[in-house]
């Protein structure tokens, strides 16, 4: 196991405060169009889980940068992700959001016929028209990763080093490389699910997740658990710091009371701690010594997101019947806080009086590197934007 290289654990913060991004990079829609396409029609974008689609035939739609994306499972039980889009005139091959197809994807509109592999293997008159190349018109392909058990897919034609951009993301937070593999987070369960619709830009909810500086102000519960938050500084501002459980603190519950037990991979270094990842442009992983929770944003609007969360337990625990309870409301809290933080700052980000934008205090300097990462991908230089 290599290590990737680990810096101060307490690094010493610049003294001066630092721009955010202006106001309009929130509430501008021509902004929010190139996101679409320069961030999330080319960044490796976390779409689904594995779990979602269990059988050969199993499908799940989502919209990625603008374009409905189709996540089928073959018959050879591999997954494949194609544009819902027909070759013929365009029509929309699945309305449904997730289902079963039992033999083929067909079009309801002309009965242009496709495999679940995405080739064309009928449709009206084809066979008088022998010029015709099925190759051809099979469906548009989209690329395609397996990874901690979600679905990734990616709309660019030459896709970005998975590993270059999201798993060496989350080695370099936890400071190893091999890591995040303790969690088994693979052969976790879905044990609860909630879809948030929350008013805000996808942004907010970014800088908001990453940094703990309004933790003693708007949540109570989780500073009980986890009392270093208190102080300001969340957990992602060091390489390879979990956040210690507070003296009395059993386990990650609303209450502080025990959860269940130890997942098998983790040592005692890693036990009664907390660590939160954050993988641009949408993915959160909140990680505890029982579960794992995965967030998955959708960017619906300059002003709209939809945000994923699951749960993940190990199969015995939800076979078993455990009351998850508990266990999901601390941080079914800690989100609902946070979204409606977001929702109360999206009005102000057309404001003249945030049209410079805001400010970072040290606490959370490390947000100016998303900043940064934003402003370069969507072409604004140093993120002030005219």
């Amino acid at each position: 196991m290599s290590s990737v290289e680990v810096r101060d654990q307490h690094p010493e913060p610049a003294p001066s405060l630092i721009p955010t991004l202006p106001g309009s990079y929130y509430a501008d829609p021509a902004i929010f169009g190139h996101e679409q396409s320069r961030i999330f029609g080319r960044s490796w974008f976390a779409a689904a889980r594995g779990t979602d689609l269990p059988t050969p035939g199993s499908f799940r739609k989502v919209d990625v940068a603008g374009e409905s994306v189709l996540i089928v499972r073959g018959r050879d039980g591999a997954l494949r992700a194609f544009l819902n889009v027909c070759r013929h005139r365009g029509a929309r091959l699945c309305v449904d959001e997730s289902g079963t197809i039992r033999r083929n994807l067909q079009c309801p509109y002309h009965a242009w016929t496709y495999g679940l592999d995405g080739s064309l293997v009928a449709a009206p008159n084809l066979t008088s028209m022998g010029d015709v190349n099925r190759d051809e018109y099979g469906l548009v392909g989209v690329a395609l990763r397996e990874w901690l058990g979600a679905v990734w897919v990616c709309l660019a034609g030459e896709p970005p080093s998975f590993e270059d951009t999201v798993r060496s993301v989350v080695s370099a937070r936890l400071g190893d490389e091999g890591l995040i593999d303790r969690w088994g987070i693979d052969e976790l369960a879905v044990g609860r699910r909630i879809v948030y619709d929350v008013r805000a830009n996808w942004k907010l909810i970014v800088e908001n997740f990453m940094e703990c500086y309004h933790c003693a102000t708007i949540h109570p519960e989780l500073t009980e658990v986890l009392p270093e938050f208190a102080g300001g500084y969340a957990a992602q501002y060091y390489v390879g710091h979990g956040a210690e459980f507070g003296e009395g603190i059993t386990g990650f519950t609303v209450d502080g009371g025990t959860g269940f037990g130890t997942l098998g991979g983790l040592d005692e270094a890693h036990d009664r701690r907390y660590y939160a990842i954050t993988v641009n442009p949408q993915v959160f992983l909140n990680l505890v010594p029982d579960h794992v929770i995965f967030h998955r944003m959708y960017p619906m609007a300059v002003d709209r997101t939809i945000v994923e969360c699951d749960w993940l337990y190990p199969r015995e625990v939800i076979d078993g019947g455990a009351d998850l309870s508990r266990s999901v409301d601390l941080f079914h809290r800690v989100n609902e806080q946070d979204f409606a933080a977001c929702e109360r700052c999206q009005p102000a980000m057309s404001s003249r009086a945030y049209a410079s934008g805001g400010v970072l205090v040290p606490s959370e300097h490390h947000i100016a590197a998303f900043r940064d990462w934003v402003a370069a991908a969507i072409g604004g230089g140093d993120g002030r934007h005219d």
